[in-house]
Parts: structure tokens; C-alpha cells; sequence
């Protein structure tokens, strides 16, 4: 049985107060089942809070509208991370992002090592933006400058 930690450790910590690809689950509004997606737009404010963006005609904003239940996946320290809890939209408009983008919030409840026993993450999954560099480099910044005064 492995420990279930009530927040966020300085590994999982500094690992989400940077760009990082990570897991949302959330409970499907329509079909009322697990369904997951990949974001990147993730910041932890502090070792109890995880804030992230998405585009407020999202399918996760109607989701954690009806249930507020949700997990992020993360992959620190070599292994790979479930972190639980209540998540709430902060804002559906967030300001000085030129996209109408959602900011919500997630109130850390639990958060477990889900890595198989016996093996270890020897290289973390990587993305590359597919579209313009530096338009890309702006939006983050802009998105990441907001997540933070929501």
C-alpha cells in the first residue's frame, strides 16, 4: 500500500510551477465516465493549490461544472504522480490573454505514486509546439502571467 501525501512535495512542486505536460481527468458530462486530457497550461501556486488554463468552450469546464471531482497526472522524481481533489473555475474570461480561456483551480486532496512496482521513468514524455515559435513563447507567457493574479 503506498503513502497518500496531502500535498504537493518540492519535486511534484517545482516540476508544475513550469510548463509541463500533464493528465487532466475528469468526469465526462455527458456519458458520466472517466475521460482524460493532456494540457500544458498548469501552474502549482502553492503546495495546496494547482491552477490551469483552457479554452472556456471546453468539454473539462462543462465536466467540472457537474462534478467537481478530477486528477491530474504528472510524471517528478522518476515515477509518476495521481494528484486528487476539487477543482473550481476561478474565471471563464481570463484577463490580457488574447483567447477566452478558463482558469480553474484545484484544492489538493491526495496524491499518490501510481508507478508499477518495479520500474521507474527513464525519460519523461516531450512536446514540441507545432505552430510559430515565438507566438508560442508570448501565449505561454500571457497565459502563465494570468494563471497567477487569477
Amino acid at each position: 500500500m503506498t503513502d497518500i501525501l496531502t500535498e504537493l512535495n518540492e519535486p511534484i512542486l517545482s516540476q508544475l510551477q513550469k510548463e509541463k505536460l500533464v493528465l487532466l481527468h475528469t468526469v465526462d458530462e455527458e456519458i458520466g465516465s472517466p475521460t482524460s486530457n493532456v494540457i500544458s497550461w498548469v501552474h502549482a501556486v502553492n503546495a495546496k493549490t494547482v491552477r490551469f488554463a483552457v479554452d472556456q468552450r471546453s468539454r473539462i469546464v462543462k465536466n467540472i461544472k457537474l462534478n467537481k471531482h478530477v486528477a491530474l497526472t504528472t510524471f517528478a522524481s522518476s515515477t509518476v504522480y495521481e494528484i486528487a481533489g476539487s477543482a473550481e473555475i476561478v474565471t471563464e474570461a481570463m484577463d490580457d490573454v488574447p483567447f477566452k480561456l478558463a482558469c480553474i483551480e484545484i484544492k489538493v486532496e491526495g496524491i499518490r505514486d501510481v508507478m508499477f512496482y518495479g520500474a521507474r521513468i527513464s525519460n519523461e514524455p516531450e512536446y514540441e509546439k507545432t505552430y510559430d515559435k515565438r507566438a508560442a513563447e508570448k501565449l505561454d507567457g500571457q497565459v502563465f502571467d494570468a494563471i497567477k493574479k487569477c
